[in-house]
Formats: C-alpha cells, sequence, structure tokens
C-alpha cells in the first residue's frame, strides 16, 4: 500500500514553507500575526479539494476539519494538530527551500549565505539521510519545518485516508493551531467544536522518536521599583533600577540554572526580555523543570537572588509575579496508557524502533494534555529548528505518514 503511494508531504512543504507565517511575542491580537491566516486559508481550500467538507477557518486563525469514520465499530475520536506558526527567532520571510536529493554526506553550504554551513561535524544525523533526499533554506531564513512539516505530513495523511477509503478508522479531527511558538497556540481553541477524546501533536524532531514528557513551565517577571531625582541633584537620593536590574542578572549562577549550562532532566530559569527606565525597570523569565516542586524551588531560587541584591538598596522595591504557562503533560499521559501504547505499536508496524523521549520544552499538546484532550508528540523528521540551519530529510516525512496511517487502524482495530 505505502510502496505505491504517492506521497504528496514533500511538494506540500516545499509550498507552504514560502508562506510567511511569523508569530509576534509582543502582539496582543489573535492571532498575533494576521498572514498566519494566509497559510490557514490554503489548508481550508485543500482539505475542502479532497473531499474534507467541513474544513474551515475561524476568525482566530485555527483550522478545524473531520474525516468521517469509515468503520462500524465504536472508535474514539482521534486529533491530529500541528501549528502554522514560525519562531519569532529567526526570518520567515521569503524562504527559499531546496531540495538536495541524493545527499553525499558533506557539508553543505548555503547559497545565500556563506557563513551558513550545514555541517555533519554539528548534525551527525545528517549521515542517516546519505543517498536520500533532504531540504533546507538558502541561508537567509530559517525554513519552517517547525512546524510546517507537521502540516504537510498531517496533510498528506488527510489525502491518504480520502483516497484510501479500504483502510478503516474512525472519525478522525485534524487541528492546526496559530501562535504555538509564542505560547499561545491553544488560547482560544473551542474544545467543543474540536470533540476529540485523543490526540497527537506532530512537532517532533528525528525519525522513530516519540515524546511523551514535556518540561513544566511558568513566567517570571521581576519589576524593580528604584527612586527617580534630577541626576543633577542626586546624591544620596536616586536608585537607578536600570542598574538593579543588570545586578539581578549578573547575580544569576554561570555555570548551572540557566538553559546554556543545563541538560537532559535539568530545569532552569532564562532571562528573555528587559526593559524600563531608571525608576522602573522589569525583566522577564521563562521557568522550567520536569516536575512541580522543582519548577517551584526554581522560581524560589530566583526570587531569593534578586531580594539579596535588592538588599543594598533599601529605598529600593522588588515584586515578583509568577505565571503558569504549561504542565508536564506525562502527568495526564498515565492515566490514560493506550494513547502512547497505540502510537507505539504503529512505529512497530511502521518498521521503526521506538525512542521514547523527554521534551525540554512544550508543544500544544501539553495544554491539549490538560484540557481533556490527552496528546503525546509523534516525529516529523525536522532538525536545526528556528535557525538559518534548519533541514529535514524527505525519508522522515513519508514515515511519519506511515505512522499515522498505522495508528488511525490500531485505534480501529482494538476499539
Amino acid at each position: 500500500m505505502f510502496e505505491t503511494y504517492g506521497y504528496t508531504c514533500v511538494e506540500r512543504f516545499l509550498r507552504y514553507v514560502q508562506i510567511d507565517t511569523q508569530s509576534d511575542p509582543q502582539s496582543s491580537s489573535s492571532p498575533s500575526t494576521e498572514k498566519q491566516k494566509t497559510l490557514s486559508k490554503v489548508l481550508v481550500d485543500e482539505l475542502v479539494a479532497m473531499g474534507v467538507k467541513d474544513a474551515h477557518i475561524d476568525e482566530y486563525g485555527y483550522v478545524y476539519a473531520t474525516i468521517a469514520s469509515n468503520t462500524d465499530k465504536k472508535v474514539p475520536v482521534i486529533c491530529f494538530c500541528s501549528h502554522v506558526d514560525t519562531a519569532p527567532d529567526c526570518s520567515g520571510t521569503d524562504v527559499k527551500p531546496i531540495l538536495h536529493e541524493n545527499y553525499d554526506g558533506k557539508d553543505i553550504v548555503l547559497p545565500d549565505d556563506a557563513t551558513q554551513v550545514l555541517s555533519v561535524s554539528e548534525c551527525k544525523y545528517l549521515l542517516e539521510h546519505v543517498g536520500k533526499s533532504i531540504i533546507t533554506a538558502s541561508g537567509n531564513t530559517l525554513l519552517g519545518a517547525d512546524d510546517k512539516a507537521g502540516v504537510s505530513e498531517i496533510m498528506d495523511l488527510a489525502n491518504f485516508l480520502m483516497t484510501h477509503p479500504q483502510v478503516k478508522h474512525g472519525t478522525i479531527k485534524i487541528l492546526f493551531t496559530p501562535d504555538e511558538e509564542i505560547g499561545k497556540g491553544t488560547a482560544k481553541l473551542d474544545m467543543t467544536k474540536l470533540a476529540a477524546n485523543f490526540g497527537y501533536t506532530l512537532d517532533g524532531g528525528e525519525l522513530g522518536t516519540l515524546e511523551d514528557e514535556t518540561f513544566s513551565a511558568d513566567g517570571a517577571v521581576i519589576t524593580v521599583h528604584g527612586v527617580i531625582a534630577h541626576p543633577g541633584y542626586a546624591k544620596d537620593t536616586l536608585v537607578n533600577a536600570l542598574k538593579i536590574a543588570g545586578e539581578i542578572l549578573a547575580a544569576l549562577p554561570k555555570e548551572e540554572f540557566s538553559p546554556e549550562t543545563t541538560e537532559k532532566r535539568q530545569g532552569f530559569v532564562h532571562p528573555v526580555r528587559v526593559e524600563g527606565l531608571a525608576e522602573k525597570a522589569t525583566i522577564e523569565f521563562i521557568v522550567r523543570d520536569f516536575t512541580r516542586d522543582g519548577l517551584q524551588a526554581n522560581a524560589s531560587r530566583l526570587e531569593r537572588i534578586a531580594e539579596a541584591v535588592l538588599k543594598n538598596y533599601p529605598t529600593a522595591r522588588m515584586e515578583c509575579k509568577i505565571t503558569e504557562q504549561y504542565r508536564n503533560m506525562k502527568e495526564v499521559l498515565e492515566k490514560h496508557p493506550p494513547v502512547v501504547e497505540f502510537a507505539e505499536e504503529a512505529y512497530r508496524r511502521s518498521n521503526l524502533d521506538v525512542r521514547k523521549q523527554s521534551i525540554r520544552g512544550g508543544t500544544d499538546g501539553s495544554r491539549l494534555s490538560f484540557m481533556g484532550l490527552p496528546c503525546p508528540n509523534l516525529f516529523t523528521g525536522m532538525q536545526g529548528i528556528h535557525s538559518k540551519k534548519e533541514w529535514i530529510g524527505v525519508r522522515d516525512m513519508k514515515k511519519a505518514v506511515e505512522v499515522m496511517v498505522n495508528l488511525v487502524q490500531v485505534w480501529e482495530e482494538k476499539s
């Protein structure tokens, strides 16, 4: 069946990445950028053309679609989800995807910027694609595989199911979200409209990886209130909030407690934005750990570091506000074992060794799990995300489609 199938995911991907869908963390609108809707409208049109009649985009940029059940069995409703936006970290304007066929295993100098070199020494995974095809950008932008790879693969799943009615499955929901990269991927999601029992995000990396655990995450904002005075007459009066903010940043540990010094199951605290004036300054942080206790400990440690600095400035004051962002989806998935077990079976049917991993980050699946939709994360093949060296292997993309086709059949068979 798969040997004779004409996969559409690569052709779709090459088109989709050329549509700028970068989200904006400073925007208060939903979606944060209207240009995300450009791709979403394309996806709706293509789904309708396949015969998915209810495909539509709502006012917030969410795409909802349903592939009807073709079995007499009562099968849980399964959702496949990816996000259309690309990260604000690197330009997504005028992306020029390049298909490198029969990759020879050598370093690739990206043509629009010779300083951008896709190096085998930096990414050993490239060697698994020797003799196969890979896709890169041209050197001036990210590629957008995160997460247009997932989008393309889910669209190919829809194409497969609509053209292979002999493949038995329950009701399948398709969901494409905006603003995942800025932490708002589920902010305006209508769970009643989605009406799914279990889900899978397509937002992972290497072939065969299955992610059933994420960080738990909070945001922290430290606000420093200084004492303002005319600088010409400020002796023994002025207390500069900007300088205090700088001291707080300088007081953070240099050898641990940060993204650049941690790995595996170690959490961290990471400053992401500073702004202000001499009178008032704010520092924004992200706080991460795999456990709730560790998350709370990291936030408390950050506050103690800031308070120690403030002790040197008795007329200044400080506020520290902690905001919940998302929680480790494993807390929910452990209560619904078949969601992960059936995914593992689908991997095996696709002749893949399952490599379960923990994400040092989050996906829409983190929030979806706590919103009532248990939702692990499947691989897409994306590599070097959020950078000009982003790339993806064609083999991995096609295998992701195969896994999803097998997965819907597993759910149908075991129901």
